[in-house]
């Protein structure tokens, strides 16, 4: 009776476990099922995936063989791995396998626009390069890009600027040398008339020769703004300079009525780098152009001294001033607004002080007038030494 009550036991203790398992597989079913289900849909998404790559790449592919532009694949080690068929084109050849630095070989880098030449081809090519960084491979990828058409039209307008400048030049100078010599022609034709006292022959011939000396002086300005450069540069004492420039202009301003003002306050054996006569010229120019503008009585003033380790001289005027001409303007050649000006002076001014690395600005003073300032390099006490 016992054992029967034991394997009564034992059977109810089976159906139990064997139940709790048809449990157990009923809900692995059901997960199996899920998974399954959830398989598919990321099986789905794959092919949905992989089928739009497929899309990309074959328009990617037929873009790159379509791109006008040239586009070349280099690995890590810089070797070209792929090039479209414009690159090929633009290169004369195919390059896979080689290093891109032995591609370049033999090109020719401009340093004005960072383009290059490629002398090999019949036409020598100029080509623009762009590279991008491939993070994912440690590769780059080079864009080349042809610019020779842009290069020659770039280089045909500027000699069409400078075509068009030299005409614009040639129209102001001829209009600059018309009055002066269609005056010189007026008094010469009257030494022809008949009975002329010696007296009225005198002043024709002075005035003649004034209008000749004015020529002869537009032809100079011309031709020192065409050179546009100084020679035989040295370093220049500024005391003797200043002296030099004195001893021209202030016999002009007491023949004008006019006051001289000199004042340098420079310490002793400060020097610049010029070609005297051509920075002699220029501070004149600057002088004679306020001596221009200002009434008879009035002040021409030239003071010289260090500002940030270099020579300063500041002309200055009682005159007009600017009449709110553009300061820069005052520096393009046969830009004036003097009557009778030629529109050279301050253009050499200008060009003087550029080959001499300084500057030269101008304006008007707060108590009337104007000023201009000519800045160059220095050197000796007190300033830097170049």
């Amino acid at each position: 009776m016992k054992d029967q009550e034991m394997l009564e036991a034992a059977f109810e203790q089976f159906n139990t476990v064997s139940s709790q398992l048809i449990d157990a597989y009923r809900q692995l079913e059901v997960q199996v099922n899920v998974l399954n289900a959830q398989l598919d849909e990321a099986n789905n998404q794959l092919r949905k995936q992989r089928d739009e790559n497929a899309e990309l790449a074959e328009r990617l592919g037929m873009l790159l063989e379509a791109l006008p532009a040239g586009v070349v694949q280099l690995a890590a080690d810089g070797v070209v791995v792929a090039e479209n068929p414009a690159a090929q084109l633009l290169l004369q050849g195919k390059h896979g396998g080689l290093a891109w630095d032995a591609v370049m070989s033999g090109w020719t880098r401009s340093e004005l626009d960072g383009t290059y030449t490629l002398p090999q081809q019949e036409a020598a090519r100029r080509l623009a390069l762009q590279y991008q960084d491939l993070p994912a491979s440690g590769g780059r990828i080079v864009l080349l890009h042809d610019v020779s058409r842009l290069h020659h039209l770039t280089v045909e307008l500027a000699h069409q600027q400078k075509l068009a400048a030299m005409g614009g030049m040639a129209a102001s100078l001829a209009h600059q040398l018309r009055t002066p010599l269609a005056t010189a022609m007026l008094y010469t034709a009257n030494l022809k008339q008949e009975g002329l006292r010696p007296e009225d022959r005198a002043k024709f011939v002075d005035k003649s020769l004034a209008r000749m000396k004015a020529l002869e002086g537009l032809i100079q300005n011309m031709l020192g703004f065409v050179r546009g450069q100084t020679s035989a540069l040295e370093w220049l004492d500024v005391a003797a300079l200043v002296e030099d420039v004195a001893a021209v202009l202030i016999p002009q301003c007491h023949e004008r009525g006019m006051i001289w003002d000199c004042n340098n306050l420079l310490p002793s054996a400060i020097t610049v780098m010029g070609d005297r006569k051509a920075l002699q010229g220029a501070l004149v120019n600057l002088l004679e152009n306020a001596m221009h503008f200002s009434p008879e009585g009035g002040r021409i003033g030239l003071m010289v001294c260090l500002q940030d380790e270099q020579v300063c001289f500041r002309v200055e005027d009682d005159g007009i001033g600017l009449q709110g001409a553009d300061p820069a303007r005052l520096f393009e050649p046969f830009f004036t607004t003097r009557p009778g000006g030629t529109g050279l002076g301050l253009s050499i001014v200008k060009k003087v002080a550029e080959e001499l690395a300084g500057t030269v600005v101008g304006g008007d003073r707060a108590q009337g007038g104007a000023y201009f300032e000519l800045t160059l390099p220095c050197r000796g006490m007190g300033a830097i030494d170049v």
